[in-house]
Formats: C-alpha cells, sequence, structure tokens
C-alpha cells in the first residue's frame, strides 16, 4: 500500500448509506482505498464485487469482517488493519439500527448498535488513526437524535416518535461532543447527519426502505462525507454537519 494512499475504513458498508460512500468515495480518485466493513462477510463480499463493477471506480477496495456489536470482532478487525496498512486515515462509523417499540430489548439493543457500537470501535481504531498525518472519525448520526429538534414544536421532525432511535443517537452525539474534546484537534471528529435515504436502517421491505417514497438517494450522504474525508467541512470540526449546513445539537 503507498504511503500517499489515504485508507478509509465504513462500517456497516454491505448496504445502503455504507455502500453508497463507498462507492462514492473510490469513485472520487485512484488515492484512496476503501475497506469495506460489514458484520456478515458473505454479505460484505458481495457488496465489495457490487462495488468493484461499478463503471467510474479509481480507488482500491477490500472488504472485512467487523460486528460493531461484538468486541472480539472489532479488536481482530484493527489488528487486520494494523497488519495490511499500518495506520487508518479515515474512520466513518455507519452502522445502525432503527427500532420504534419501547421495551427492554429494543432499547438495549438499538444502544449498542447505535451508541455503545462506534464508541467501541472508535477506541479501538484511534492508535491506527493517530498514525495518520491528517486522520478523522466521521459519525454517521440523525438530525432525530439533535435535542434543538426534538424540543422544537415548529420543526417539521417533532412530532416523530421513533424514541429509542432518538435516544441512541443523542447519544453517539454525546460521544461526538466528548471525543473532540478530549483529541483537541489531533483527531478531526465530526457528527453527519445523512438525510432521509433509502436503506434498510427502517425493514427490509421496499415500503420501508423508501419510507414510503420520501427517501432520496444514499449516493446523496456518500457525497456529504466525500466533502468531509476530502476537508471542505473542516471549518465545521466538532460539529453536526448535514449536507446544507450545521445543526444545533
Amino acid at each position: 500500500m503507498a504511503a500517499s494512499s489515504t485508507i478509509v475504513l465504513i462500517t456497516g458498508a454491505n448496504s445502503g448509506i455504507g455502500l453508497a460512500t463507498s462507492g462514492v468515495i473510490a469513485s472520487a480518485s485512484d488515492k484512496y482505498h476503501v475497506i469495506m466493513a460489514s458484520r456478515n462477510i458473505e454479505n460484505g463480499e458481495k457488496a465489495l464485487e457490487e462495488v468493484g463493477s461499478m463503471p467510474d471506480i479509481k480507488g482500491e477496495l477490500s472488504s472485512i469482517q467487523l460486528d460493531v456489536n461484538d468486541p472480539e470482532s472489532i479488536s481482530r478487525a484493527a489488528n487486520e488493519v494494523q497488519q495490511k496498512f499500518g495506520r487508518l486515515d479515515v474512520l466513518v462509523n455507519n452502522a445502525g439500527r432503527g427500532f420504534n417499540e419501547m421495551n427492554q430489548e429494543t432499547l438495549q439493543s438499538t444502544f449498542l448498535t447505535n451508541a455503545t457500537g462506534p464508541v467501541l470501535v472508535s477506541e479501538a481504531f484511534k492508535p491506527l488513526l493517530l498514525k495518520s498525518q491528517d486522520p478523522r472519525s466521521i459519525y454517521v448520526s440523525s438530525g432525530l437524535g439533535s435535542l434543538s429538534i426534538a424540543s422544537d414544536k415548529k420543526h417539521k421532525d417533532y412530532a416523530i416518535d421513533y424514541v429509542p432511535y432518538r435516544m441512541s443517537k443523542a447519544a453517539l452525539d454525546m460521544w461526538v461532543i466528548q471525543e473532540a474534546k478530549q483529541m483537541d484537534g489531533k483527531l478531526k471528529v465530526f457528527a453527519m447527519c445523512p438525510g432521509l435515504v433509502v436503506s434498510n436502517l427502517r425493514g427490509t421491505s421496499d415500503e420501508a426502505r423508501n419510507a414510503g417514497g420520501y427517501a432520496g438517494s444514499p449516493l446523496v450522504s456518500g457525497e456529504t462525507i466525500l466533502s468531509i474525508v476530502e476537508g471542505k467541512r473542516d471549518a465545521d470540526v466538532g460539529r453536526f454537519v448535514h449536507k446544507d449546513g450545521v445543526y444545533e445539537w
């Protein structure tokens, strides 16, 4: 691996935003090597083949098994990246899940994937990130996790319940704030809202994936993430960005 390459790891890369972002970044320049991390390695290999067959791919691609709910899987993935690349330039914590039921199992599983998992992934890969000359840590959050939006009766998303999901993303946002403070410029940290896009987050049926026809293309989310990777959003380090600006926490 050339020292000039930019090594990008994306969790949850086998579908939705993760898959789209892998293609967007790998199509942007031949300097990128995108590591597509997936909970299920077979699904990850299929996704790798799908992205690799896209006509405009310029960069390199590889896949890795990484389950954000499994500390051993996280550790193995970090060790594998260490052995193959020796560093990591960009970490995109994208893996997530969305549930609406208010019970203990749903609350725990939602927080585990959306908040606890990204923290554990970040901590495991942080030594590799700090070996980069320009390390970036990007967390795919949601405007639904913004306390400002949730408490603003005039906002279009005020009345949306989706309580476990909103709570877990609010917790993730707090971690972003804390990590940005802890790193104090040594690592560029961002929370990022992808917007309402086609994904498996709401379920696997066409109706759920498309949010009843209201969901946009995940490629737009990928372009927003690419803009962060390229440094175009560096004025917003430590903040909650979206494609058109910045959300209040």
